[in-house]
């Protein structure tokens, strides 16, 4: 089998997460701050952080379109701040986002850091037990366009995770557990050309 490399988009936030599990997949991980990191990635995960920030870094570093060209044929993972930055439109985000993917975003859904929560997800597309789902100032998908896969639903009915062909969002941190089914899953999208 060939070896992965994943780039993990390291301009702020919680990427150091993502980079500790993947290597305990046996990934190669390569942390992503300018176009150049790009080069020779097969996916790409952007982490959680302040997406207002992440947005502004992400123009600073001269990143949006060499983002945008990576997404089209290659995968990409947004979580919490990755998934405001990914969609076509976010609510309360004075900024570009990348517009990857065709779902609308609401920020701070659930209010400030003090009403961060954790819950037990059914996910569409994963094995067994729930998925233990960290939200903290988490967004939520108001709305998904057509050839987007809902993934995962609150009990009370917000969609929190989605698909669109090689391109994942997730409104929680999965990588502030133990449970690696979802970095598996994101690495799975290499195997098939979309």
């Amino acid at each position: 089998m060939q070896m992965v490399t994943v780039g993990v988009l390291a301009l702020q936030g919680d990427f150091a997460e993502h980079e500790a599990i993947l290597r305990r997949l046996g990934v190669d991980v390569r942390e992503v701050r300018l176009p150049s990191d790009l080069t020779d990635l097969d996916s790409l995960i952007i982490p959680g952080g302040e997406s207002t920030t992440i947005s502004r870094l992400l123009a600073m570093y001269g990143l949006m379109q060499p983002l945008r060209d990576f997404a089209q044929h290659k995968p990409v993972w947004g979580t919490c701040a990755g998934m405001i930055v990914m969609a076509k439109t976010a609510t309360n985000l004075d900024r570009e986002t990348l517009n990857l993917m065709d779902i609308e975003v609401v920020r701070n859904a659930f209010g400030r850091q003090i009403d961060s929560f954790e819950t037990a997800l059914a996910f569409d597309e994963l094995d067994g037990e729930p998925v233990k789902a960290v939200f903290i100032r988490a967004p939520l998908i108001r709305q998904v366009g057509e050839g987007v896969k809902v993934l995962a639903r609150l009990d009370s009915g917000e969609v929190v995770a989605a698909r669109q062909g090689h391109l994942l969002v997730t409104a929680f941190h999965p990588e502030l557990t133990d449970d690696a089914r979802l970095h598996k899953y994101f690495l799975s999208f290499g195997d098939n050309d979309d």
